[in-house]
């Protein structure tokens, strides 16, 4: 199966058992027009719909390989299948970005999905630096490519950075790319 096909099925199976979900990796950083190559399909998920996605993902031929309260990793079957990764949001910070996803269209308008905005997928980003900093060129290089693309809240990213300790990163991130208006 490919990424676009399992991209499509998931979202049409979020929207029938009423899971709120959004892109959030390689896929997202492309419907925000960052193009980005994937191995995978990454989304931020309602914590509260665990049990309706394990039911989507078992409907579809996924595997879950790994949970914890916190992610889960899900492998379609077959040598090609495809790796699906879930956030699980329940914290109010995660909460509150699902919630403010924004809607997009991606493949050339062939699909409307939600994914979240370039300000808190840079947020995540940092936390994930922060976590594994084998991430760090990588990841660097998705916020700078985000922060190029176009205006950015950059309130909203603040506090981001702040939680973890990385204000200097922010003032010159901040400072690089602020002025695009």
């Amino acid at each position: 199966m490919d990424l676009k096909h399992a991209l499509q099925e998931l979202v049409e199976g979020f929207a029938a058992r009423e899971i709120d979900a959004a892109l959030i990796g390689g896929f997202a950083l492309g419907a925000l027009g960052v193009p980005r190559s994937t191995m995978d399909i990454d989304f931020l998920v309602d914590g509260t719909a665990l049990e309706k996605l394990e039911s989507l993902m078992s409907g579809l031929g996924y595997r879950k390989e790994f949970a914890t309260e916190n992610v889960s990793q899900y492998l379609a079957a077959g040598e090609d299948g495809v790796e699906v990764d879930f956030i699980h949001a329940f914290r109010p910070v995660s909460v509150k970005m699902l919630k403010e996803a924004i809607t997009v269209d991606i493949f050339g308008g062939g699909l409307k999905t939600k994914v979240l905005r370039p300000e808190d997928i840079i947020g995540l980003k940092v936390q994930a630096m922060v976590n594994n900093p084998d991430r760090k060129n990588r990841d660097s290089a998705d916020i700078e490519s985000l922060a190029a693309n176009g205006s950015l809240d950059w309130e909203r990213i603040a506090p981001y950075y702040s939680m973890f300790g990385m204000e200097k990163d922010f003032e010159a991130l901040k400072g690089k790319y602020g002025g695009k208006r």
